[in-house]
Protein backbone atom coordinates (compact mmCIF):
# COMPACT_ATOMS: atom_id res chain seq x y z
CA UNK A 1 0.00 0.00 0.00
CA UNK A 2 0.89 3.41 -0.69
CA UNK A 3 0.25 6.53 1.53
CA UNK A 4 0.61 10.22 1.38
CA UNK A 5 0.23 12.29 4.62
CA UNK A 6 0.44 15.60 4.18
CA UNK A 7 1.13 18.64 7.22
CA UNK A 8 1.48 21.77 8.17
CA UNK A 9 -1.71 23.12 7.02
CA UNK A 10 -3.51 25.86 9.37
CA UNK A 11 -4.09 29.33 9.60
CA UNK A 12 -2.05 32.22 8.73
CA UNK A 13 -3.12 35.93 7.74
CA UNK A 14 -2.38 37.61 4.73
CA UNK A 15 1.29 38.42 3.63
CA UNK A 16 2.56 35.35 6.09
CA UNK A 17 3.82 31.90 5.39
CA UNK A 18 3.63 28.56 5.51
CA UNK A 19 5.26 25.26 4.50
CA UNK A 20 3.76 21.89 3.40
CA UNK A 21 4.82 18.58 4.16
CA UNK A 22 4.04 15.42 1.93
CA UNK A 23 6.02 12.13 3.08
CA UNK A 24 5.06 8.99 0.71
CA UNK A 25 5.39 5.47 1.88
CA UNK A 26 5.36 2.03 0.93
CA UNK A 27 6.83 -0.06 -1.65
CA UNK A 28 8.04 2.42 -3.92
CA UNK A 29 10.40 2.00 -6.70
CA UNK A 30 10.74 5.18 -8.16
CA UNK A 31 8.49 8.39 -8.22
CA UNK A 32 8.09 10.51 -11.90
CA UNK A 33 6.61 13.75 -10.57
CA UNK A 34 5.26 15.01 -7.40
CA UNK A 35 3.32 17.88 -6.74
CA UNK A 36 1.05 20.11 -5.31
CA UNK A 37 -2.95 20.79 -5.75
CA UNK A 38 -5.66 22.26 -4.39
CA UNK A 39 -9.06 22.50 -4.10
CA UNK A 40 -11.15 26.11 -2.68
CA UNK A 41 -14.96 25.28 -2.27
CA UNK A 42 -17.16 25.71 -5.43
CA UNK A 43 -13.98 25.46 -7.71
CA UNK A 44 -12.03 22.47 -9.45
CA UNK A 45 -8.68 20.95 -8.02
CA UNK A 46 -5.89 22.88 -9.86
CA UNK A 47 -2.48 22.25 -10.05
CA UNK A 48 -0.43 24.25 -7.94
CA UNK A 49 3.30 23.26 -8.55
CA UNK A 50 4.86 20.08 -9.96
CA UNK A 51 8.69 18.89 -10.00
CA UNK A 52 9.49 15.43 -12.16
CA UNK A 53 13.07 13.50 -11.30
CA UNK A 54 15.83 15.52 -13.03
CA UNK A 55 13.50 18.29 -14.28
CA UNK A 56 12.25 21.70 -14.49
CA UNK A 57 9.26 22.78 -12.13
CA UNK A 58 6.38 24.12 -12.88
CA UNK A 59 4.14 26.39 -11.43
CA UNK A 60 0.34 27.90 -11.34
CA UNK A 61 0.66 31.88 -12.67
CA UNK A 62 -1.14 32.88 -9.31
CA UNK A 63 1.59 31.22 -7.44
CA UNK A 64 5.01 31.97 -9.16
CA UNK A 65 7.72 34.33 -7.09
CA UNK A 66 5.63 33.31 -3.95
CA UNK A 67 6.02 29.86 -3.52
CA UNK A 68 8.51 26.85 -4.12
CA UNK A 69 8.36 23.52 -4.65
CA UNK A 70 11.48 20.97 -3.77
CA UNK A 71 12.07 17.37 -3.02
CA UNK A 72 14.10 15.20 -1.74
CA UNK A 73 13.78 11.39 -3.96
CA UNK A 74 16.05 9.63 -1.19
CA UNK A 75 12.95 10.70 1.26
CA UNK A 76 10.01 10.33 -0.95
CA UNK A 77 9.63 13.38 0.33
CA UNK A 78 8.00 17.12 -0.75
CA UNK A 79 7.85 20.53 0.14
CA UNK A 80 5.91 23.60 -0.55
CA UNK A 81 6.72 26.55 0.90
CA UNK A 82 4.22 29.43 0.40
CA UNK A 83 5.44 33.01 1.28
CA UNK A 84 3.28 36.02 0.74
CA UNK A 85 0.02 34.26 1.16
CA UNK A 86 -3.18 36.20 -0.05
CA UNK A 87 -6.84 35.03 1.13
CA UNK A 88 -7.29 33.47 -2.48
CA UNK A 89 -4.67 31.13 -1.35
CA UNK A 90 -7.49 29.61 1.47
CA UNK A 91 -8.30 25.63 -0.16
CA UNK A 92 -7.28 22.28 0.92
CA UNK A 93 -4.13 21.33 -0.56
CA UNK A 94 -3.16 17.78 -1.66
CA UNK A 95 -0.03 16.41 -2.58
CA UNK A 96 0.07 14.08 -5.37
CA UNK A 97 2.67 11.83 -6.80
CA UNK A 98 2.47 10.51 -9.77
CA UNK A 99 4.08 7.70 -12.56
CA UNK A 100 4.83 5.93 -9.21
CA UNK A 101 6.26 2.36 -9.35
CA UNK A 102 6.59 0.08 -7.54
CA UNK A 103 8.48 -2.60 -5.92
CA UNK A 104 8.46 -5.57 -6.35
CA UNK A 105 10.00 -8.37 -3.21
CA UNK A 106 13.53 -8.82 -5.71
CA UNK A 107 13.18 -5.07 -5.58
CA UNK A 108 13.10 -4.85 -8.83
CA UNK A 109 10.02 -2.18 -10.69
CA UNK A 110 6.51 -4.00 -11.01
CA UNK A 111 4.85 -3.32 -14.59
CA UNK A 112 2.67 -0.22 -14.75
CA UNK A 113 2.86 3.09 -12.69
CA UNK A 114 -0.03 5.00 -10.52
CA UNK A 115 -0.98 8.04 -9.83
CA UNK A 116 -1.60 8.59 -5.43
CA UNK A 117 -3.10 11.38 -3.39
CA UNK A 118 -2.98 12.39 0.22
CA UNK A 119 -6.13 13.38 2.04
CA UNK A 120 -5.48 16.81 2.09
CA UNK A 121 -4.42 19.49 4.62
CA UNK A 122 -6.63 22.60 4.84
CA UNK A 123 -4.48 26.43 4.36
CA UNK A 124 -6.81 29.32 5.11
CA UNK A 125 -5.36 33.00 4.94
CA UNK A 126 -7.23 35.56 6.92
CA UNK A 127 -7.38 38.78 5.28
Amino acid sequence: QVQLVESGGGLVQSGGSLRLSCAVSGSIFSIYSMGWYRQAPGKPRELVAAIPSGGSTNYADSVKGRFTISRDNAKNMVYLQMNSLKPEDTAVYYCNADGVRLKSPWGTPRVGEFRYWGQGTQVTVSS
